[in-house]
């Protein structure tokens, strides 16, 4: 059987007439009852640009984390942090882990680095003439930046990477994107500075605007290595005492699990030696209208200990692609702008505040469900908080 075509409205598909035929057709169509689906506060009007066909929402409960006490560069004081999931237990483990940070002083956070790209390929005859536009490319930046410029008034292109393969030269432009996440942002600007190199160089050249080089949701080594959006660390150092009084367990074996998931993480070739750094980041993102998709990327951590000479343990995490923004997307959304404003982080100058509590979150995370799985707590936990079964 063929479906007849889902219903639009060309004048104004979010009317409620063209919702309300959407939902008639789904039912209609499947036998399915979408009464939970139709009902929300959001007004269908503010979602151009956001949804197509849109029907109705997706409610996921969203849970409150914390307080979380940050020192950081832009992040300082306490938070309670919106987080939407249905994972039992996750709330809960992410809170246990901020109790304890919180308890030793909190969570020390820095941005190391801020770039978002997009990574054209260009292509020639052969391997010399690829070698040869490289020079001249490496000769224009200030021209190819100012083309860049005309399509953007925060983006701003701050290099351009280069990486030869055969006859094609990969390049990774990269940019500063304000509050914006930018992967829109950078592709117009690439666009328009790739029609200047297009127009003004000698030769032949042809490009693809996307070579897979910036890996857009995919993880990367290049990415890791290189960043995408913000790199950034939260560090914390944890007394012995205070270790074994809350998490029932002593830093030397925290420390030693470490090191036995360090070769496990090795051995399995991952982009990440923690214990579950997308549950926090993507409970976070869902809450506060983040590309829920980014989190191929942004999950990827590098997690490091250290058990110093008096039983203390030094504890970090660095998230070196974590992609966020507090402007434009879906953070403008209603109830995605209400958990940005919960963390005082909507709209211009939120955005490296926002990385900054994600780190720390993911820390706090890291800690518990380590804990929690070296005083062998963590199946039990999942028993008591985690079970909802009709």
């Amino acid at each position: 059987m063929t479906l007849p075509k889902i219903p639009r409205d060309p004048a104004d598909d979010y009317s409620a007439a063209a919702i309300a035929a959407r939902r008639e057709y789904a039912e209609e169509q499947t036998g399915a009852r979408l009464e939970h689906v139709s009902s929300y506060s959001l007004g269908p009007g503010t979602l151009p640009g956001n949804i197509e066909n849109f029907v109705g929402v997706a409610q996921v409960p969203i849970g409150l984390a914390g307080p979380l006490l940050v020192d950081g560069e832009h992040a300082r004081g306490e938070f309670v942090v919106p987080m939407a999931t249905t994972e039992g237990t996750l709330v809960a483990s992410y809170s246990r882990g901020m109790k304890l940070c919180r308890a030793a002083g909190g969570i020390t956070t820095t941005v190391l680095d801020d770039r978002m790209q997009r990574a054209p390929v260009f292509s020639f005859a052969s391997a010399r003439e690829a070698r040869d536009f490289k020079v001249w490319l490496d000769g224009r930046f200030d021209e190819i930046a100012a083309a860049a410029q005309t399509t953007t008034s925060t983006g701003r292109l701050l290099d351009i990477q280069t990486f030869a393969a055969s006859k094609h030269l990969y390049t990774r432009f990269n940019y500063s994107t304000g509050d914006a996440a930018g992967q829109n942002l950078t592709g117009k600007a690439t666009f328009a500075a790739c029609a200047w190199i297009k127009q003004h160089y000698p030769g032949e050249l042809h490009f693809l605007l996307e070579g897979q080089f910036a890996t857009d949701k995919k993880t990367s080594v290049v990415n890791m290595l290189h960043t995408r959006g913000k790199r950034v660390v939260a560090e914390i150092t944890l007394p012995a005492a205070l270790v074994e009084e809350q998490m029932h367990v002593s830093t030397d074996k925290l420390y030693a699990a470490r090191m036995k998931g360090q070769l496990g993480s090795i051995m399995s070739v991952t982009n990440n030696n923690g214990n579950h750094s997308a549950n926090g980041i993507t409970a976070v993102f869902i809450a506060t209208g983040q590309d829920v998709a980014n989190v191929a990327e942004s999950s990827a951590l590098y997690g490091f200990s250290e058990l110093l000479p008096n039983g203390d343990l030094y504890a970090s995490v660095t998230l070196p692609s974590l992609i966020v923004a507090t402007y434009g997307g879906g953070t403008g959304l209603a109830t995605q702008r209400e958990c940005l404003e919960l963390l005082g982080c909507y709209g211009s100058g939120g955005v490296l505040k926002l990385a900054e509590i994600i780190a720390a979150t993911v820390l706090a995370g890291e800690l518990s469900l380590g804990s929690a799985v070296v005083a062998e707590e963590w199946v039990q936990a999942h028993d008591d908080l985690g079970r909802n079964r009709p």
